[in-house]
């Protein structure tokens, strides 16, 4: 039996989309993140050594990380649904959107919360000026420009596709729901903005398959009512 180790509002939702898609049976334990610094329970450690989610245990197989998670997924048992031809295009593009998901997307996202919450956390009166000013530059100078060329990118590429990978859903598309629903969510991306990224998300969050996932779930704040 597959154990998906489950953090809410986290990255292991798409995970939870995957095995739906791919109609497997699994278990859900559940992990709440530590209110006051949103960070998981030091009890995810005895899964693994990092304590972070998503992690699933499949036997004696323990799998930690999003893309490794959906591409042994896929590998074991979703090769009717989801595989792609060895060596065609379909399969590297769907590798690469498996990497740039976590390797180019998300760390300038990451960086945006962090800033955002530099500026709006207590500190001393005269501090506050000094790292305020020191969050909007860093947002105007670097940040916000990574975050407007990736999405420009994505959609771009969306704009005669799809999907990331091939003509069907792949790995590649659900690695890639949270960074981009999550920008929805947002009001990052929206209809005027970024149109075909919208168009992705909205369709790929109507399929039975992820609201099932998101019932089972429990707390996700990128859901379609979020956007």
């Amino acid at each position: 039996m597959i154990t998906v180790h489950h953090l809410n509002n986290s990255r292991s939702q798409r995970v939870l989309w995957l095995l739906e898609e791919l109609g497997l049976e699994y278990e859900i334990k559940r992990y709440e993140r530590d209110p006051k610094t949103i960070r998981a329970p030091d009890s995810l450690k005895s899964v693994h050594a990092l304590g972070k989610s998503p992690v699933i245990t499949d036997g004696g197989v323990t799998v930690a990380e999003s893309g490794a998670i959906i591409e042994y997924l896929v590998r074991q048992y979703g090769q009717d649904l989801m595989g792609l031809p060895e060596g065609s295009t379909a399969q590297r593009d769907c590798t690469y959107w498996l990497h740039f998901a976590e390797g180019s997307l998300m760390p300038p996202m990451v960086m945006k919360l962090v800033f955002d919450k530099v500026k709006t956390s207590p500190m001393p009166f005269f501090v506050k000026p000094i790292a305020k000013g020191i969050a909007d530059k860093v947002m105007k100078t670097f940040v916000s420009p990574e975050i407007v060329s990736a999405l420009r990118y994505i959609d771009s590429y969306l704009s005669d596709r799809e999907w990331f990978a091939g003509s069907h859903l792949s790995g590649a598309d659900v690695q890639m729901s949270f960074p981009l629903e999550a920008s929805v969510a947002r009001g990052m991306v929206h209809e005027g903005n970024y149109p075909n990224i919208y168009r992705f998300v909205k369709k790929y969050q109507a399929r039975p398959a992820y609201l099932t996932a998101l019932e089972k779930g429990g707390d996700y704040d990128y859901g379609p009512e979020a956007s």
